[in-house]
Parts: C-alpha cells; structure tokens; sequence
C-alpha cells in the first residue's frame, strides 16, 4: 500500500513538472517563432539594409535574428519532444544545451564590462574602414545602412562630420547629413549638415532604452533558467520512476 503511494506520489510530481517543462519549452519555441519571423521578414523587406561593418559584412540585423531564433526553436521544440516522451537522452540534451548558451551569454555581458572601452575603440576603427567602401560597387547594403542611420539618427559620420573627408578627398559629405535633403547638398556650406556623431548618438539611444533591454535580458534569462529546473527536475524523476519499477 505504502509502494502504491509512494509510486502515485512520484508520478504526480512527474506529471507536474511535465506540465510546468512544457509551458517554458512553449515560451522558448513561440519566442522563436517570433524572433525567427522578425528575421525573415526584414530579410525580405530590407534586403539591401546591411551591415555597417566592414570585416564583419554578415552581421546583420536580419541575419542575427534568423540566427537567434532558429536556436531558440530548436532548442525548445527539443525540450518540448524531450517532455512529451518522457526521453531521458532529450532532456539531458536539452539541459546541456541550455545550460552551455546561458554560460555563454554570462561570459559574453562580463567580457563586454570588462574590455568595454577595448569594444569602443574597436567598433569605432571598424565603421571608419567601412565609410571607405560607402557608394561603391557591390557595397549597396552598407551604402544603404549608413544612409537610413545618419537620416533617423540626425547624424553625420563616425566621431564626427569630417570623416567623410577622408573618403572624398574633400569637404563634402553624403546627401543623408543634410538638415534638409536635397541633391548634392552634401556639398553645399558645412552650416547645413548633421555635425552630431552618429556613434555617440546610437550608444545615447541605447541608453534611452536600457531599462527595456534589462527587462527583456532578465525575463529570457528567467526563461532559460526554468527550463534548466524543470528538464533536470524531470530528468530526475523519471530516473525515480524507473528506479521503483525495477
């Protein structure tokens, strides 16, 4: 009688946690979803909306976000076969997966505290040896990429407006610095120009937005830290379940 209880009990707690993996695995799948159609859509829609890297042509917006997310779908569809069957090798698969991405993004946020300034200098040299490549052909995205920047942002140039000396070889700029577009008025007075660096205003509008990027790292963080409780809580337990039957 006591063996009957004690094997209801364990199964209670199994189907629990069985319930509780599926709903994590179900957030993790439809964020996925989600991140992944974001992806593909600007993909399709931006197509020549590029990088504004030089050495690093591929890191897109769209391209992250298709990346991100096919990872994150996997990743919960695993855990969410890995639930339904009851699979042992799914959900330690999962689990590992899991646990070496949230790793990964902890060792990422502390190399980036840490060697912050290194990152500044960096990216700074790197959209500088980009403007180089800004109109010329087979560059259309990064040409694009500056354009849209400098217009949304009201900025003009890397650390400052005179960057685009550099790669005219003369005082002039492109059309999107001007404070009233027009053709060829990159040419005109330096009085009608973006003079505001487009570097420092997109780390400003970061910082505008930092609370929602917080909340957004700390809910994805809870998240995965769910779905790590929940796959080992039910690993566990079917280890128990096992166990009693043997």
């Amino acid at each position: 009688m006591a063996r009957c209880a004690g094997l209801g009990s364990i199964i209670w707690r199994l189907e629990l946690v069985t319930a509780n993996q599926l709903q994590t695995n179900d957030l993790m799948h439809l964020g996925g979803c989600g991140i992944l159609g974001v992806g593909v859509w600007l993909s399709v829609t931006q197509g020549n909306f590029a990088t504004l890297s030089s050495s690093l042509p591929s890191l897109s917006a769209a391209n992250l976000l298709i990346a991100v997310g096919t990872i994150t779908m996997v990743i919960g569809c695993l855990g969410c076969i890995g639930a339904v069957k009851e699979s042992r090798p799914l959900l330690l698969t999962f689990f590992i997966l899991l646990l070496l991405i949230f790793f990964l993004e902890i060792l990422f946020i502390m190399l980036f505290f840490i060697y912050q300034d290194e990152i500044d200098h960096y990216a700074q040299r790197d959209l500088k040896n980009g403007l180089q490549l800004f109109g010329t052909e087979g560059n259309v995205g990064l040409t694009n990429a500056w354009m849209i920047v400098q217009t949304d942002f009201r900025c003009c140039g890397v650390t400052n407006h005179t960057d685009w000396f550099e790669v005219y070889n003369a005082s002039r700029v492109p059309d999107s610095c001007c404070l009233e577009y027009s053709d060829n008025c990159g040419l005109d007075n330096p009085g009608t120009w973006w003079t505001a660096p487009c570097y420092e205003r997109v780390k400003d509008w970061l910082n505008e937005n930092l609370v929602a990027l917080w909340i957004f790292a700390l809910c994805t963080a809870l998240t995965q830290i769910l779905g790590l409780v929940f796959s080992m809580t039910m690993f566990c337990q079917s280890v128990k379940v096992e166990t009693f039957y043997a």
